[in-house]
Order: structure tokens, then C-alpha cells, then sequence
């Protein structure tokens, strides 16, 4: 495996909130194979053809994640020097309360600030009405002119939260933010890597997309560019083995990759799926299955694209995801990976007809 930890950790490390990928596309560049050949569309999608050149008469299998995380826009500058804020995607105002984030200016500097409210000594917002709306951004401004003119700060400026990506490696914990879905980025490059130099009966292509969080955006486009026959998303998937009771879980630390049949965007193709987890089984890769009734992935997408593309999603499961500490196993990740290049290996055309 070409991957690393280190390729993980500038991955997760990379400024990405929707619309402002390019850093994440930055590390992309770095990291695919050489002698790839690399697109990048105005939309911030990196496209990465491992052999350079398709062949005609062979299928295309499509590798996606998506490089952007939840994140926040500066709404306006207030007098004080604080900034309001909008959420873009789901990040949830209990998470974001009291953290520090990362703000991208209109130079194109890095300034860090605090999440602030009211303090409870002077009757602040309680608990059950905590929005948003009552937050604020610190970075340390006095004044609306100083926060503008020295900090460099502006409508529109994007933010992430604050995070330093960690691995205990004697105990096989990852914390950082933004495992949605860094940690399928990687994933990407380790496949495209993998498959390089082996003789398939399929044309693969991988893609970094942009906008996930935001509606699915930038894997809408890439279906239009790619027209893939056959599709497998990466994804940092909610683990729910903390606070699920044991028979209910579905998506544990350090079982495995998760493959889901169900979630509110896509109901994935029975018969691509069940060849997945055949495979799963047969080369003893670890696996878990889910029926989720929330959440959704670029799948929903790529599987109505066309006239409809098999889609599976190969989930890492990440513990608190969509804050900036999440929890994920490097374990779990070589699984993925592993499973996703054995799919790819054993595709054909009229195994792909046949879904």
C-alpha cells in the first residue's frame, strides 16, 4: 500500500470548507500516482487517470470522495471586531459552541478565533436555545476597522474548524477533524496508486469532489465529465457504536469497512452490493453492514446520473463525525482500500451488465 499516515495527515489537515477546496486539491496533486493524468474542473473536482489514457472498449469505474468538510462563512464584520457567521452543511450549533476555527482572509492568510457567546455571568444564552445566531467569532479584533484593515477579514471569508491531526499508532486511534471525508481521499490515491500497473478488464478513474456537504454538487458535475458505468464512493461514515445499544450497532470502531444499503439519498444496487460483500468474504477482509435512516452521500448522485450507475459506498466509520475530533482507525482505512481494489479487480463488462 502506498499510503501513509502522513499522506492521511495533510489530507486532514488541508483547509477545505464547500467552495474552498483548492487546498485539499493541492495534496490531491501531490500525492497521485506519477505519470497520472490530472484534470481539475472550475467546480475544484481533481480527476486522477492512473493509465493516462482510457480504453474504449472497456467500462469505467468511477473512485470518488469528497474533499470538502463542514464548514462556515463570515456573514458580516460587527463593530466590536466579532464576526456573525453561517453554517454551510451539516455542522450542529452543540459541536461548534466554545471551539476554535480557522478562517481563510481576503489576502489569503490564516487567522484563527474562538466561538463565542454571551458568558453565563452576564446572562447568556442558555443550553436549550443555543443557535447560531447567538454565536460570534473572536479573533481578537477591538473593532470593525481593525478586524477588516489588520486582520484582513471580509464577507464571504470561509472557515473550518481548528483541529492538528493525531495517531496513536500502538493503539490505532486517529483524531482530527474533517475524517468526512479525508480519510477517502487518501483512500482514492492508494487505489489509483494499486491499480496502476494492473492488467483490468476495467478503465478506472478517480475523483476528488467538491460541494459534498453542500448538496452533492461537485459529484453531480463529475458524473457529467466521467459518464462512469459503474461507481464506488469513499466516505467518512458516523460510527453509532457509542451511544447505540449493542444489537442496533452498525458502523463500530476497528470492524471494518461499512457498506450501507440504505440512506435518505440512494437505495444501492442489491445485486452490486452483495457481489462487494461477497468479495469481502471471500478475501477475508473485515466488513459491516448498515440500514441508515439519516444522512446521505455523493451516491445519491452518481447512482441516477445516466441511465443509472451501480453505486456502493465502502464507509470508514469515524466516531463524532462533523466536529473538529473525530475518532477513526487506520485499520479500518486499509480495509477500504484493500476492498475497493479487489472490486476493481474483479469487474468486467458483463459482470457490470449484470447489476
Amino acid at each position: 500500500m502506498i499510503s501513509s499516515i502522513k499522506m492521511i495527515e495533510e489530507f486532514a489537515n488541508a483547509f477545505g470548507a464547500p467552495g474552498f477546496e483548492d487546498d485539499v486539491v493541492a495534496v490531491g496533486r501531490k500525492y497521485a500516482p506519477e505519470g497520472a493524468k490530472l484534470v481539475e474542473d472550475n467546480m475544484r473536482n481533481l480527476y486522477i487517470c492512473p493509465k493516462n489514457e482510457r480504453d474504449e472498449n472497456k467500462p469505467v469505474v468511477l473512485i470518488d470522495a469528497h474533499s470538502d468538510e463542514v464548514g462556515a462563512m463570515v456573514h458580516s464584520v460587527k463593530s466590536n471586531g466579532t464576526l456573525s457567521f453561517i453554517t454551510i452543511g451539516m455542522w450542529s450549533p452543540a459541536v461548534i459552541m466554545a471551539q476554535k476555527v480557522v478562517i481563510k482572509n481576503s489576502r489569503g492568510e490564516y487567522i484563527e478565533g474562538v466561538v463565542a457567546s454571551t458568558p453565563p455571568h452576564f446572562g447568556g444564552v442558555k443550553q436549550d436555545t443555543l443557535a447560531v445566531e447567538n454565536m460570534s467569532i473572536d479573533i481578537g479584533a477591538t473593532s470593525k476597522e481593525e478586524a477588516i484593515k489588520v486582520f484582513g477579514i471580509g464577507v464571504a471569508n470561509p472557515i473550518v474548524p481548528y483541529s492538528q491531526f493525531k495517531y496513536d499508532e500502538a493503539r490505532d486511534v486517529i483524531i482530527s477533524k474533517a475524517m468526512d471525508c479525508r480519510l477517502g481521499c487518501a483512500a482514492v490515491m492508494d487505489v489509483m496508486h494499486a491499480v496502476k500497473e494492473m492488467p483490468l478488464d476495467v478503465n478506472v478513474v478517480g475523483v476528488l469532489t467538491s460541494q459534498e456537504e453542500n448538496g452533492y454538487r461537485g459529484a453531480k458535475v463529475a458524473a457529467n465529465m466521467i459518464k462512469p458505468d459503474i461507481a464506488i464512493c469513499f466516505e467518512g461514515t458516523p460510527a453509532d457504536d457509542t451511544f447505540q445499544v449493542s444489537d442496533m450497532v452498525q458502523t463500530a470502531l476497528k470492524k471494518g469497512p461499512m457498506l450501507r444499503h440504505i440512506d435518505v439519498g440512494m437505495i444501492t444496487n442489491p445485486r452490486f452490493i452483495r457481489f462487494a460483500l461477497d468479495i469481502a468474504r471471500e478475501k477475508g477482509i473485515p466488513v459491516q453492514e448498515a440500514v441508515r435512516t439519516g444522512g446521505g452521500t455523493n451516491g445519491a448522485a452518481f447512482h441516477i446520473s445516466e441511465l443509472g450507475v451501480p453505486t456502493i459506498i465502502i464507509g470508514h466509520p469515524s466516531r463524532h463525525i462533523h466536529s473538529p475530533h473525530s475518532i477513526a482507525s487506520f485499520e479500518d482505512y486499509k480495509n477500504g482500500v484493500k476492498l475497493a481494489v479487489e472490486v476493481v479487480k474483479a469487474l468486467n463488462k458483463d459482470i457490470i451488465a449484470s447489476f
